[in-house]
């Protein structure tokens, strides 16, 4: 495993204060808040140490309220909603100075057989013909602000390989979509939980810019303002983060500052593992 997943694995690990009440730390990433990834996989961290072994989240939907602190910490609250048969509900609250900054609802299911069917995996080169972002912010990391560069160069716990490139400092108008090939920078785990909120971690990464593309703005476009309102992922199939997936995103609408994008995660073997949505701000704000 590497360093950088190794700690990111102990940050998504949170400290019990009692029951169904956690604290996790933050992660300065260079933002002018707390990555939205963060406080997903660190709430479905919460809420799994409340379920049933047998059970695995098959949905969470979640909405940021306030922006978090990148140097504070975050107290997540599980509320249990229901236990059934077939399903547990569970309510998590992520407080940040004495106010909910957060609410995530997931929900839970055991393995059981039913009908198949699914979309067919996009025709992508694989991940070995693309270059990770790393090494594509390190061609332009004498323009970047050091904050930035810290986020986006070195090695990262999740390496990303976009097939299409795009120049942050220099944007121009694309397809509202793109594809990504994600995956964890070590190996895991066996644990589907812990590949769970792995993915609902990394899946935040890229996700609202795929909205910009057509209008030639990035998250570098001074005076811009781009930050996610809500964002959630039906997990279908059973996956591995330490193997590559294909993130296939596209942005079907932008409308009164606000863009909405959708993806579809496969595997290698073209299997639809998950599905996400996310709508979030897009403006100027001077």
């Amino acid at each position: 495993m590497s360093k950088p997943l190794d700690e990111l694995l102990e940050l998504l690990q949170l400290e019990k204060l009692e029951e169904g009440l956690f604290r996790g730390q933050s992660e300065n990433l260079g933002l002018p808040q707390v990555y939205g990834g963060q406080v997903i996989g660190q709430a479905l961290s919460a809420a799994r140490y409340t379920v049933a072994d047998d059970r695995t989240v098959h949905s969470f939907h979640s909405y940021f309220l306030y922006p978090g602190d990148p140097e504070k910490p975050i107290v997540y609250d599980v509320e249990n909603l229901r236990d059934g048969r077939s399903f547990s509900t569970r309510r998590v609250k992520a407080i940040q100075n004495g106010r909910p900054i957060f609410y995530l609802t997931a929900s839970y299911h055991g393995e059981a057989p039913g009908f198949e069917h699914q979309n067919a995996m996009p025709d992508i080169p694989g991940p070995e013909n693309y270059a990770s972002e790393s090494e594509l912010a390190e061609q332009i990391a004498d323009f970047l602000p050091e904050k930035i560069k810290v986020a986006f160069c070195g090695e990262k716990p999740i390496e990303t390989r976009p097939v299409t490139v795009v120049n942050p400092l220099k944007p121009h108008k694309e397809e509202a979509k793109q594809y990504l090939w994600i995956k964890a920078n070590g190996a895991m785990p066996d644990n589907q939980l812990i590949h769970q909120y792995l993915l609902g971690y990394a899946s935040d990464w890229g996700f609202l810019v795929t909205a910009l593309h057509p209008h030639g703005v990035s998250l570098m476009t001074p005076n811009f303002q781009v930050a996610t309102i809500d964002h959630s992922i039906w997990f279908h199939r059973p996956f591995k983060m330490d193997e590559w997936l294909l993130y296939v995103i596209e942005s079907p609408t932008a409308s009164n500052t606000r863009g909405l994008v959708r993806g579809e995660i496969y595997n290698r073997q073209g299997h639809l593992v998950a599905s996400a949505v996310q709508e979030g701000v897009m403006r100027f704000t001077k």
